[in-house]
């Protein structure tokens, strides 16, 4: 998760002057990070984050957004908390926070989907409410085939809405439940690419197609060395039993083989993994890669008539499997 890291250190220092656009994003963070108590009847909104510099950015938004003074503290790892958790709080105010973020409506109930002014907002909102959501439950892992931004969302009603938020910045993603929650995920490289760009994070985009491309480039590569290693050794499984076919050739035809036939059988016997090429390079005089395989081809089909004349088995008889190179699919 260490791109995630660089992620939101990156956002959380980006510098938004847009007034519009700083309150969309601090109400993603609330709907994703937040939670509404009641204690002693009035309303306590509570975020918890995994960032102290995303927790500082969301208590300087409410507090020059919206003018309410927010508590900061710090959850040490205890339990099964494994990482440092920092808590947003807003007690006195919490119920006017939560009107104005779109956390609860005019008549005080909780609202299950973004706010609409995030929803129907410019693009800029749209921009600013995917960096607040990521900022506060997203996920950033390494290219590769399981590579993917992911938001884990409240509700499947503000999933469909980042999903909305998404395809407006001419993005696709997926809005899902796994693991027994609602996600949104991106899984195409180019679109968490062009996501995380229009977020701000540019820096991170420059690592990740760095990444992206050294992953690419060594896949390409042991594709080719796979693709090259099979076909050596197929190759040389065929003349190895193209050189038991031509010794099974000459002892059916004895003395009684045209003498260049012969020749061209004698270099298979001579150098029974050698390709045509090869043996075309160390015939006297040198023959090309064709003329090699027609000689061949001409002794072996010989050797098949007589033998059917004679009505003993052909060359095929002659051939061993077990003598045979390992196929690349061996032992697999």
């Amino acid at each position: 998760m260490a791109l995630t890291g660089e992620a939101k250190e990156e956002l959380s220092h980006l510098e938004v002057t847009r007034p519009s656009a700083r309150k969309a994003e601090a109400a993603a963070m609330l709907r994703f990070a937040g939670g509404l108590h009641l204690v002693a009847g009035r309303v306590v909104v509570e975020a918890e984050l995994d960032s102290a510099a995303v927790a500082r950015r969301l208590h300087g938004i409410i507090a020059d957004m919206y003018g309410h003074r927010a508590d900061l503290a710090v959850l040490a790892p205890s339990g099964i908390r494994r990482t440092t958790r920092y808590i947003v709080r807003v007690d006195r105010e919490g119920g006017m926070l939560a009107r104005q973020t779109g956390l609860l409506d005019a008549r005080g109930r909780p609202v299950r989907g973004m706010p609409p002014f995030v929803v129907g907002g410019a693009l800029v909102d749209a921009e600013a409410a995917w960096r607040g959501a990521f900022l506060a439950r997203g996920t950033l892992t390494e290219p590769g085939r399981s590579s993917a931004l992911e938001l884990s969302c409240p509700g499947p009603e503000v999933a469909l809405a980042m999903v909305g938020a998404a395809r407006r910045l001419g993005v696709a993603s997926k809005a899902r439940e796994a693991r027994g929650a609602d996600r949104v995920v991106l899984r195409d490289g180019d679109a968490i690419s062009a996501l995380l760009s229009r977020m701000g994070a540019h820096e991170t985009v420059k690592a990740w197609e760095e990444r992206r491309t050294t992953r690419e480039v060594k896949a390409t590569a042991h594709r080719l060395a796979n693709f090259d290693d099979a076909n050596l050794r197929r190759s040389a499984r065929a003349a190895v039993a193209a050189g038991q076919r031509v010794q099974r050739a000459m002892e059916i035809l004895g003395d009684d083989v045209p003498e260049h036939l012969q020749a061209a059988g004698r270099l298979r016997l001579e150098h029974r993994q050698a390709s045509l090429e090869e043996l075309g390079r160390l015939a006297d005089p040198p023959l090309t890669k064709d003329a090699v395989a027609g000689r061949i081809r001409r002794l072996l089909a010989t050797a098949d008539k007589r033998a059917e004349e004679l009505g003993i088995p052909g060359t095929d008889h002659g051939v061993d499997e077990d003598q045979l190179p390992a196929s690349p699919d061996a032992g697999r």
